[in-house]
């Protein structure tokens, strides 16, 4: 029986979802080109609510098989000063770039966050690199949701 806290992840062709998720991958880009100075703003020129860019910012990714220098990370941290400090400093000492970041509001003292990283210029493997991120102190969980290894 499947744990239903467990976090899975499906690939799917957008042709067979609701546009709202193609949108909401739109709106994403849009702030991380900075052609949209807000999440507000993003989702108007994606055609979408904001209140459905925050509903699934955090859900849904874009997907690139050839691409192995960049991966996506989910990470849950522990809700207190310093961590996320030390979660990009860990990232900066290993090589790797951020190159998207979205952190959710903290609940329950703990913060989600999906990050899209660079590692063009790293010398470690992903594997690697989610090994240091998961003995900073106050990631209680890292892991890779592009399809890579976890």
């Amino acid at each position: 029986m499947s744990n239903i806290s467990e976090d899975r992840y499906l690939l799917i062709n957008p042709r067979v979802l609701p546009p709202v998720f193609e949108n909401v991958i739109r709106a994403k880009e849009l702030l991380s080109l900075g052609k949209a100075t807000s999440a507000a703003q993003a989702a108007k020129m994606a055609g979408i609510s904001r209140s459905a860019f925050y509903k699934y910012k955090d859900f849904v990714f874009k997907y690139s098989a050839g691409n192995v220098s960049t991966i996506n990370l989910s990470a849950v941290l522990s809700d207190r000063a310093g961590v996320f400090s030390a979660l990009t400093a860990a990232l900066y000492k290993c090589g790797a770039n951020i190159i998207t970041l979205n952190q959710g509001l903290p609940e329950n003292g703990t913060a989600a966050a999906a990050l899209t990283v660079s590692l063009s210029a790293a010398e470690i493997s992903p594997e690697e690199l989610l090994e240091r991120l998961s003995r900073v102190d106050g990631v209680i969980s890292i892991k890779r949701i592009d399809g890579g290894k976890q």
